[in-house]
């Protein structure tokens, strides 16, 4: 009975040990890539600087696919697939379609990384490494991307429309809800919206606030009314900047537009409108140090949103489909 109680706690241990061991070398780490591709920083660092310069809203752009992958099943480069017989991926869902772009930038990075390490890197990292290359390219700051993520060997249409990726029409509760939906507090949700002081928003986002809503600057409103007409269907696509003093600077400037009621959605104006949030909004207009730091932060807890680890997915060879 004792030789059996013994045998059995050193079954238990052995088991707990392994399970620790196994969650730990699936744990993402800053390091992940140290031997097998010390290199990948350089390989997509000199695509994303290159791309940024030509077109400063690129950066916006790759940023935000990171985000939208992200929100989506888990940061596991799943909206960067195409369509196939057997699935319908994420890139025409409505967050996503005539809107989400830089597929082409991605491509470029993996096709530069693959030189370097050939089936090392997986798409999904790249997506979190080129988020943080561009910021920097922007002016913003740096921080340590964890790595070891995995590539998810399909997407999903329905998911990507499912709401988890929050509509600039949102209240602050559908925003501080989405967030903490996976795992992100609202101190992250209004630190990753900074994020918004660079890039650009197609009219169709922003239409009905410019035209009805009363938060909003007059002078403001006025001069993107103008091009963005009211009749839907006239000039949707025209674009706006979302930080309207320095676009292509990643700086603080977005929340002090926000404290004079410039934000251009709906969903930014949330953020400072008599609610939860409007401390920490003035807090970041005073304080860019104080920004800088909780946008690292919340990017890194951004980047831990189920990550596919270990045996779990693949890495893919083309950004775009699955390995065959």
């Amino acid at each position: 009975m004792a030789a059996s109680a013994i045998t059995f706690s050193s079954a238990v241990l052995a088991c707990t040990l392994f399970l620790m061991i196994s969650t730990h070398s699936a744990q993402l780490t800053p390091d992940f890539y140290s031997k097998s591709c010390p290199k990948v920083f350089d390989a997509v660092g000199s695509v994303i600087r290159s791309a940024v310069s030509n077109e400063k809203r690129m950066g916006a752009s790759l940023l935000r696919l990171h985000f939208h992958d992200c929100f989506v099943n888990g940061c596991d480069g799943s909206i960067l697939l195409d369509d196939t017989s057997s699935f319908t991926g994420e890139k025409t869902a409505g967050p996503n379609r005539n809107s989400v772009r830089g597929f082409n930038v991605i491509d470029d990075v993996k096709s530069n990384v693959e030189k370097v390490c050939p089936g090392v890197v997986s798409c999904a990292d790249i997506l979190a490494i080129s988020a943080l290359e561009s910021v920097v390219a922007l002016g913003g700051p740096g921080w340590k991307v964890k790595l070891g993520r995995r590539d998810s060997k399909s997407a999903s249409l329905s998911a990507a429309n499912s709401g988890v990726i929050p509509p600039p029409q949102s209240t602050l509760s559908n925003l501080i809800n989405r967030f903490q939906a996976v795992g992100l507090s609202a101190k992250d949700m209004v630190a990753l919206s900074g994020a918004h002081t660079i890039g650009q928003a197609r009219c169709t986002t922003f239409r009905a606030r410019v035209h009805n809503e009363t938060n909003i600057d007059a002078s403001f409103a006025k001069s993107r009314q103008s091009n963005c007409p009211l009749p839907t269907g006239s000039g949707d696509n025209n674009l706006a900047p979302l930080d309207v003093k320095t676009p292509n600077n990643f700086d603080n400037s977005y929340y002090k537009n926000l404290i004079s009621q410039q934000g251009l959605l709906r969903s930014d104006q949330q953020l400072h409108n008599g609610g939860s949030t409007d401390s920490l909004v003035e807090q970041y207009s005073k304080n860019p140090g104080s920004f800088h730091a909780d946008f690292a932060a919340a990017m890194i807890n951004m980047g831990d949103i189920r990550p596919l680890t270990g045996s779990n997915g693949e890495i893919r060879k083309n950004c775009r489909k699955v390995n065959s």
